[in-house]
């Protein structure tokens, strides 16, 4: 089972959205800086999110990202599905050309668990995320970091990694 990083760095960004959401749009920028993702990853992924009416732009002084409905109104399949990423435990994205062309014997097996998974993914919105103590210290350590001037390390993405 793979989760790519498109799929993670969408998730947590969306998630950073949420928890800054009291104070306005968001500017990716901000997002970066908090999350070590590339500006020009975010940007890619900000596209598609929009595309998949997940965020809105807000644009001028001030301006950013907020959500386009309530976190509790945005699961994080929801969110995953909108940068076309999908969580498919088969070898063989579920085609079942998995063996020599044919299908293999755990092809069900791994197909029963991908299912499983979006189920899982199916339940838990970007609120349950933001109320658990654990990301809400960890949210709170980057804040800090960032109020004393150390960001973290850029991750190097290459923006042909998105597609």
């Amino acid at each position: 089972m793979r989760l790519t990083t498109k799929g993670r760095y969408a998730v947590t960004a969306m998630l950073d959205l949420a928890l800054h959401a009291q104070q306005g749009p968001v500017s990716l920028a901000d997002i970066s800086e908090r999350q070590g993702i590339s500006l020009s990853y975010l940007e890619q992924l900000f596209a598609k999110l929009r595309r998949g009416s997940l965020v809105t732009s807000v644009r001028g002084p001030g301006g950013g990202y907020q959500l386009s409905r309530e976190m509790t109104d945005i699961q994080v399949v929801q969110v995953i599905d909108a940068v076309n990423e999908s969580v498919d435990a088969t070898r063989c994205q579920g085609l079942g050309d998995c063996h020599s062309g044919d299908t293999c014997l755990t092809h069900h097996l791994w197909c029963d668990l991908s299912q499983q998974i979006h189920e899982f993914l199916s339940g838990i919105s970007l609120a349950d995320l933001v109320n658990r103590r654990e990301v809400q210290e960890v949210a709170l350590r980057q804040d800090m970091r960032r109020a004393n001037g150390r960001a973290p390390q850029l991750e190097k993405i290459e923006a042909s990694a998105i597609e």
